[in-house]
């Protein structure tokens, strides 16, 4: 193990714990709170706004390439179900936990999305860049 997983896993260990794993309501992704440090594609106000990944084929094919590229990409898959994927990111050195969800919706041939940072006000545009990377990781796929 390097240094710096050393340091981000003994930070990492300072930050708050979910209470209860993150989930659909009433079939779509939970709103944004009232703090920049979220991003979603099923927000309707411009500060969490993002366009969800849009996809050709089935959905189960769509949804399977996306957990290919979540892991490439440093994630932690942390709950997979055909309509929900929950995964986990850890911002470098500091050990920050950013919650990334995804649901297809197949009639309209996108993945919803969403990525938030469990502390904190701002997140400096982190979640923001980071669907931008899987969205051109997943197109490219």
């Amino acid at each position: 193990m390097n240094i710096l997983n050393s340091i981000t896993e003994g930070f990492s260990a300072l930050w708050p714990r979910l209470d209860a794993a993150p989930q659909l309501v009433d079939g779509k992704l939970r709103p944004c709170p009232g703090t920049p440090n979220c991003v979603s594609s099923e927000s309707d106000d411009m500060i969490h706004r993002i366009q969800p990944l849009p996809f050709d084929g089935s959905a189960a094919e769509a949804m399977a390439r996306l957990k290919k590229v979540v892991v490439e990409r440093g994630g932690t898959l942390q709950t997979e179900a055909p309509d929900y994927i929950w995964s986990t990111f850890t911002v470098p050195v500091f050990g920050f936990v950013d919650d990334v969800e995804f649901r297809p919706s197949p009639e309209a041939k996108v993945i919803h999305v969403r990525s938030s940072s469990r502390l904190g006000f701002s997140d400096l545009g982190v979640n923001r860049a980071r669907i931008e990377e899987l969205r051109k990781a997943f197109i490219k796929g």
